[in-house]
């Protein structure tokens, strides 16, 4: 869900600026889920420009205040959203922890790595979204050790009706600052794709999984 056209914009512009978002259509890429793609998000790139960085954390953090309540601990999942998900925490004066895409096979052999207590109020925080199973992955970890989950936010989602339908049957409240089809418009705009990408682009979206390149 987008609360902010605004900040939605300004998200996908900020992105789009510091190479965060690459457009191929001509030559696609390959997701890890065999999904071939006219777009590729890395928003690692975030932590590396200081003014887009302190962007995105102010506006997850008012969103954050504006939506949730009596929040313990702010949870990152890992890897992409460790870096975002700890200045997030920081400035919400929150502890954070980090949930691990799969348990450690040595040691305490921990999914969660950080400091917690059960029953406390977690919030996720997840840099992108695209089918959502990464994130739900993370969420059901924050379940089964025995902590309470507010929700997720994210930096940026795809909006995928697998995504949506996902979140909607585990009853996980979700927020994204930017999303696909603001991205896309914004790519337009500011001369990053033609209007002829924009049409293959929307195309792409409405089936990514049988998209004819």
């Amino acid at each position: 869900m987008i609360l902010c056209d605004q900040t939605a914009t300004e998200t996908s512009k900020r992105l789009l600026q510091i190479n965060a978002i690459k457009l191929n259509p001509k030559n696609p890429f390959v997701w890890a889920s065999g999904i071939k793609s006219p777009i590729y998000c890395d928003n690692r790139l975030i932590l590396s420009d200081i003014e887009t960085r302190k962007y995105i954390c102010n506006e997850l953090c008012k969103l954050i205040k504006k939506e949730f309540e009596n929040i313990d601990v702010i949870a990152g999942v890992a890897t992409g959203a460790i870096g975002i998900g700890m200045l997030v925490a920081n400035q919400l004066n929150k502890p954070f922890i980090y949930v691990r895409s799969s348990k450690k096979d040595h040691g305490r052999k921990n999914d969660i790595e950080g400091s917690f207590y059960e029953s406390q109020k977690v919030l996720v925080i997840e840099d992108l979204i695209s089918t959502g199973m990464s994130s739900l992955k993370a969420c059901n970890s924050i379940i089964t050790n025995n902590l309470d989950l507010v929700g997720l936010t994210s930096i940026f989602t795809y909006g995928f009706d697998e995504a949506i339908n996902n979140f909607n049957n585990k009853k996980i409240t979700n927020y994204s600052l930017s999303s696909y089809n603001y991205l896309i418009e914004e790519a337009v705009n500011l001369d990053y794709a033609s209007g002829n990408d924009l049409e293959m682009l929307k195309k792409w979206r409405e089936n990514p999984k049988e998209w004819n390149y």
